[in-house]
């Protein structure tokens, strides 16, 4: 479905990246302290008035780009989006390329057209 009105989720909002360093610091702290990790993501989102599942994403990708967890950094993530991008383009221009040289072979072919 597309619009917002007819759609189950709400719509989705875009956090500083402060504000997710923050509420994956907070959450940190709050298992150093506590040594305890069950429902802590959930009160925390709670705390900050965000989705708890959006904030257990941020935690795991923090661990991932810090090396605790494996995974593709956001770095890497970064890198491959640009890279298969620039993969679009080169093909989008090689099809172009190969478009042109069948014209201008056509063109300068001195056979008449059947």
């Amino acid at each position: 479905m597309s619009g917002r009105s007819g759609s189950s989720h709400p719509a989705q909002r875009r956090y500083p990246p402060e504000s997710k360093e923050r509420a994956v610091r907070m959450v940190r702290e709050s298992t150093e302290q506590s040594g305890e990790s069950f429902g802590v993501i959930t009160r925390v989102a709670r705390q900050l008035g965000i989705g708890s599942e959006s904030l257990r994403n941020w935690v795991r990708q923090a661990e991932i780009d810090g090396g605790q967890r494996p995974g593709t950094s956001t770095d890497e993530a970064k890198r491959i989006a640009e890279l298969e991008h620039e993969v679009r383009e080169l093909r989008r221009a090689n099809e172009i390329l190969k478009a042109a040289s069948a014209f201008f072979a056509r063109e300068l072919d001195p056979r008449p057209p059947r």
